[in-house]
């Protein structure tokens, strides 16, 4: 079975807001973060980021700053905002709330007929 999984639709945002609230990267840098903490099970097609880092820096969850890579090419760096703070907080209490729930659902077990 492959070891990496594929992301739930609408989770991209919520990673990407968690990965920079850690400390500002740049958007392979978030790309690389999010593998890291996932331990290499997620990862992100370079296609998919820089689409949701520009829609999250539009809706004002994140800014940007223009700095230096680690390999001294110019690079846009993330940070996250205090809206994206609070985001980042309802987003991620909605998403263990459903963990929760699905994870009720799933380990529910079956009712015997005529119980």
């Amino acid at each position: 079975m492959d070891k990496q999984l594929e992301l739930l639709q609408g989770t991209l945002d919520l990673l990407i807001l968690k990965a920079v609230s850690l400390s500002p990267l740049h958007g392979y840098g978030v790309l690389l973060r999010i593998q890291q903490i996932s331990g290499q099970a997620l990862v992100i097609q370079q296609g998919s980021l820089y689409p949701a880092l520009y829609r999250l820096e539009h809706q004002g969850a994140i800014a940007s700053d223009w700095g230096e890579s680690e390999n001294n090419r110019r690079a846009k760096y993330y940070r996250l905002t205090d809206l994206g703070r609070m985001r980042l907080d309802q987003e991620t209490e909605k998403w263990n709330r459903m963990a929760g729930i699905m994870g009720t659902i799933l380990n529910t077990a079956a009712v015997p007929e005529g119980a």
